[in-house]
């Protein structure tokens, strides 16, 4: 039995792309996609029909209708591929205005009733701002589901299973990325690698927390640098991997073991946090990391969208 086929007995292995062509090959239960895959994938030449149809169909239109009506596409030519659920990304530079998600979010979901998608069969993908995981807690209660994305910090965690998200992406490889830039020289990959990857670690922690008091949330482990990084979170509820890393797992025989168990979360030695505004801003900024890195890919998703319009526009 190959990696994959072993992760896949105590974890759903979730495509993160947007090429559905390259994904179909691995079988995945789930996919993701955000701006930037999307971004990549209207660029080559296999995709650039689907922009240019979705462009003329709807010319004239506002850019953000153009814009959700090409995820929607995108999603909907996925959804042919898998069983499963795809996450479908709110624009991020309505990171910081929770009504606006909500509104943008609910349209996503009439686009893709209109093409006969089942709500249950789309993730809503917001990011982990304080205003993100309070419009994903409105959307929830109206029956739509949420990803909560950019996340790397124990805090978001807790806040997003407060307000009882149906799952959330902790970001494994960026964090593990700003540790080692960080450390520069002194950095020591041996004495990191496996469970003592601080972006291991960091899923570790939040799997242990949701398992120990019974949260409903979802943990995916997302954005990974290393095969080893995914074999050390074998029994997270779900792992979305990018193709290159999933034909690395499909090519290799080497043993896979579990290493995350509900049963044995649940007998740790945990205290319960909760966190209101203040707390959750106060703990967010005294983490210098995941400041930092939430910041940045807000920006860097704000940069794909523009890039996005641009296409859009352009075609």
């Amino acid at each position: 039995m190959n990696q994959l086929d072993a992760l896949k007995q105590f974890t759903t292995v979730v495509a993160d792309t947007g090429d559905f062509r390259q994904m179909a090959s691995f079988k995945p239960q789930d996919a993701t996609t955000n701006p930037s895959l999307i971004l990549k994938a209207v660029q080559k030449s296999e995709y650039a029909p689907l922009l240019k149809d979705t462009v003329n169909a709807y010319r004239g239109r506002a850019p953000d209708e153009v814009m959700d009506r090409l995820l929607v596409r995108f999603g909907c030519e996925i959804l042919s591929l898998i069983p499963g659920r795809v996450s479908t990304e709110v624009d991020a530079r309505l990171s910081f205005d929770a009504s606006a998600t909500v509104a943008r979010a609910e349209r996503l979901i009439e686009l893709y009733q209109a093409q006969g998608v089942h709500t249950d069969r789309v993730l809503i993908k917001v990011a982990a701002t304080w205003e993100g995981i309070q419009a994903a807690q409105q959307l929830e209660r109206k029956g739509i589901h949420t990803n909560l994305t950019l996340l790397f910090s124990f805090v978001q965690a807790v806040a997003c299973g407060q307000a009882k998200v149906q799952l959330i992406s902790p970001f494994v490889g960026r964090i593990y990325d700003w540790y080692k830039k960080t450390a520069g020289a002194a950095w020591v990959e041996a004495d990191r690698a496996g469970v003592n990857d601080p972006g291991v670690q960091s899923v570790t922690q939040i799997f242990n927390y949701y398992k120990k008091f019974g949260i409903a949330t979802e943990v995916m482990g997302a954005s990974f640098r290393s095969v080893g990084q995914i074999t050390a979170l074998a029994g997270c509820d779900l792992l979305t991997i990018s193709p290159d890393l999933l034909a690395q797992l499909a090519a290799s025989e080497a043993p896979l073991v579990r290493a995350l168990d509900p049963s044995r979360a649940q007998g740790m030695d945990i205290d319960a946090v909760n966190f209101d505004e203040a707390g959750f801003r106060l703990a967010l900024n005294d983490d210098a990391m995941a400041t930092e890195k939430l910041a940045e890919g807000i920006r860097a998703f704000c940069q794909d969208a523009v890039k996005l319009d641009q296409l859009l526009l352009a075609a």
